[in-house]
């Protein structure tokens, strides 16, 4: 019998200042015949030199803090009390522990027998004696379990390896050990089951779908086996039992148990359908309708007017999935099913759309814009499309019109395509997308305030202007000479740049610069007379001369020098003695003359 205390190397150092405590055991009963581990809390268990059950020593005990023990119960009987005697004395709360005279538990079988190593496996445990259990263990793990009754408990098995034994604590004692294995086959996985419902009574035949089904040994409907064929790894076919509400299905393979997917248990009430979407479609048929309501799990039928329907899936107790048959006019759908026939609800056979225009049928390749199209029986249209592209918005004026708003695209035709509940109309190439203009420059690159010159744009995409702007005011005239090219006259505008602008149907282009400038003015000149010889030069002094083009001299041009905005020095060339003209022009414009006088040489 081992009756030292064992202490953990990390514990503190022992306190032999109080006398030891005991609380609480757990559990409070075990067999006579001993053997129960019992868990022994309260404080100053430092340095405990025994744990006493009644007078009778504990089989073996360790000290696992200051405040607990676990202690192995030896052979007693009746009630009696625990106590813990360390050197400073021994416990005298009166906590009690009772033997009691259960049956020692046997475990027969452990089904699924197998199951991963990452353990969750759901295992049903059959045996006796199993009221009151206190552990299920997988090799000495513990393991979370439910009592079902003395002959059943469901536990989930812990993370292992290898075969170990799987056992059954309860007051009476351990039971017998029954193989478990874990295996590395990875757990069954369930993604779908089809049909998701049917009747309380069962036999619906469902599809399981997933991975990890071979060698399945278990389909279970919310706990209840199913007769089932495992028809591949990925595909289980399964006959529901009898049932109500909605439970979860899995599978158990070697690998463990799966996933649970809900299958509902409904009743064969008369089915009620509430909605149907689409409720048109072609006369030719094909269009997939919805119809949603209630008790439909178990639809053997439906009808469109008198005609069945092409095909149709049963999704749900309230969802049902059926191609129209070929049909005309307005006629009722129903379902049916064992309890009965649904009421109806309207769906109209429509004829197709046809498209005949699109305004307007060009537009810039950002998209953004609205076009109008034109046809029949555009009622109901669900989508437009520019090239496979759908509209990013459309509106349904009338059965003859519609308005979209186009999408991106790259420059080029597309087919204009729309799609209504009675099939689809495309206008081949009937929309054009245009590239936005690009310019590159203007020339000459400035002129007068009063404008009226001509300049030349050059850039890219220039053939369909629609609008030249000077900042926000449009050129008095232009004229598109290529797609590269652009003649414009300036209109007036106040001095400093101004940004030029392009529009065609692709857009407005960026900004280039032009600048107004104002006419030079002259306000002196020094000197202002000289020889008719020529020769020499003369200063003047006013405003705006920075960009001169051109001095005249009595109608003639003459060589200058621009030293400022506001100086220049012109050379005079010889001439008639008597008074001339003389003009600075620039892009701004021609100053108002000043006078310059030609002196004759002296006659001697």
């Amino acid at each position: 019998m081992n009756r030292s205390a064992h202490l953990p190397i990390s514990s503190a150092a022992p306190s032999l200042a109080a006398t030891p405590t005991v609380t609480s055991v757990s559990p409070t009963s075990g067999s006579t015949a001993g053997g129960t581990a019992v868990t022994v809390t309260g404080s100053g268990f430092t340095g405990a030199t025994a744990v006493r059950f009644g007078a009778t020593y504990a089989t073996s005990f360790v000290v696992n803090s200051d405040t607990q023990i676990t202690a192995t119960s030896p052979v007693g009987s009746g009630t009696v009390q625990v106590t813990v005697t360390t050197p400073c004395g021994t416990s005298n709360e009166f906590v009690t522990y009772t033997y009691v005279t259960a049956p020692v538990p046997s475990l027969t079988s452990v089904s699924p027998a197998s199951g991963p190593a990452s353990g969750g496996t759901v295992v049903t445990l059959s045996g006796s004696g199993f009221s009151g259990a206190t552990a299920v263990r997988f090799g000495g793990v513990s393991a979370a379990f439910t009592v079902n009754s003395s002959a059943q408990i469901t536990a989930t098995a812990p993370p292992g390896s290898g075969t170990v034994a799987v056992t059954v604590s309860t007051p009476g004692g351990t039971s017998n050990g029954v193989s478990f294995t874990y295996v590395s086959t990875p757990a069954p996985v369930l993604t779908s089951v089809s049909p998701t419902s049917g009747p309380a009574s069962g036999g619906t035949v469902a599809t399981l779908s997933g991975s990890g089904f071979s060698g399945a040994t278990a389909v279970r409907f919310g706990g209840v086996s199913a007769a089932f064929t495992v028809n591949s790894s990925a595909q289980i076919t399964a006959t529901a039992p009898p049932g109500s509400g909605t439970v979860a299905v899995t599978v158990t393979a070697p690998g463990g148990t799966s996933n649970g997917v809900s299958f509902t248990y409904v009743s064969a009430s008369v089915p009620v359908l509430t909605s149907v979407s689409p409720n048109s479609g072609p006369a030719a048929g094909g269009t997939t309708v919805t119809l949603t309501g209630t008790g439909l799990a178990s639809t053997t039928a439906v009808r469109f007017g008198v005609t069945p329907a092409t095909s149709f899936t049963v999704v749900s107790d309230t969802h049902v999935t059926a191609v129209a048959p070929p049909g005309t006019g307005t006629v009722q759908i129903t379902a049916t099913t064992p309890g009965g026939t649904s009421n109806g609800l309207s769906y109209t056979y429509s004829g197709g759309p046809t498209l005949s225009g699109i305004s307007p049928n060009q537009g810039s390749t950002s998209g953004g814009n609205t076009v109008t199209l034109t046809g029949t029986n555009l009622t109901g249209a669900t989508s437009v499309t520019f090239g496979g592209t759908p509209a990013t918005s459309v509106t349904v004026l009338s059965a003859t019109q519609i308005t979209a708003v186009v999408p991106a695209a790259t420059a080029g035709p597309v087919d204009v395509t729309v799609t209504t509940p009675g099939g689809i109309s495309t206008l081949p190439k009937s929309y054009f997308y245009v590239s936005p203009p690009v310019l590159a420059g203007v020339a000459p690159p400035s002129g007068p305030l009063s404008g009226g010159n001509t300049v030349t744009l050059t850039g890219t995409h220039l053939i369909e202007a629609t609008a030249v702007r000077f900042g926000a005011t449009p050129a008095t005239s232009f004229t598109v000479v290529s797609d590269t090219q652009i003649t414009a006259v300036v209109p007036a505008g106040a001095a400093g740049l101004s940004s030029v602008t392009v529009t065609t149907v692709g857009g407005t282009s960026n900004s280039v610069s032009y600048t107004y400038l104002a006419a030079p003015s002259i306000t002196t000149l020094v000197p202002n007379h000289g020889s008719a010889s020529g020769g020499s030069t003369a200063t003047l002094t006013g405003s705006n001369f920075a960009q001169t083009t051109t001095v005249l001299v009595g109608g003639a041009p003459t060589g200058f020098t621009v030293v400022s905005d506001t100086h220049l020095v012109a050379d005079i060339p010889a001439g008639a003695a008597g008074p001339v003209d003389v003009t600075v022009t620039s892009p701004g414009g021609t100053s108002t003359p000043v006078v310059y006088t030609r002196v004759a040489s002296p006659n001697i």
